[in-house]
């Protein structure tokens, strides 16, 4: 079985704030601005990018024989989509639900925790993505 391994990283500034994710696959490198998001759901957000864009990349058949390992830095929701903590903020729910339905169609996920210095180029890219909405932002009202 094949193995890829996957660093996703999402974060908010001022919790809820504007927010973006980072995700690392293999040598590809993907950053997005995604509004207004608490940094819980900019985690997950991440995820769900990361998993959606596994599909594309991999395809049906070869995502099922391949063994996908998604590291993060937030201890939190690993263990919530590891089934250890339960999930208490309602605007969770939705996210959990879909990563929970993707994991049908990608089977061999293991979710693990790593600190933050081990995961330090996908926070760079949460880091970009929100700087480049913000300074968008900035140069419309200058």
């Amino acid at each position: 079985m094949n193995k890829i391994i996957v660093y996703t990283d999402g974060g908010a500034r001022n919790n809820p704030g504007p927010a973006g994710i980072g995700v690392v696959i293999g040598n590809k490198e993907y950053s997005e601005y995604i509004g207004e998001k608490t940094n819980n759901e900019a985690e997950y957000q991440a995820v769900i990018f990361a998993l959606k864009k596994l599909k594309l990349l991999l395809g049906k058949e070869k995502i099922q024989n391949t063994e996908i390992e998604i590291n993060m830095d937030s201890e939190l929701v690993v263990q919530q989509l590891n089934h250890q903590f339960k999930i208490e903020e309602q605007r969770l729910f939705p996210l959990f639900i879909e990563i929970w339905n993707l994991l049908i169609e990608v089977p061999n996920v293991r979710f693990q925790y790593l600190p933050r210095e081990q995961n330090k180029r996908a926070d760079q890219l949460v880091n970009m993505a929100i700087d480049k909405a913000l300074q968008n932002q900035q140069s419309l009202y200058s």
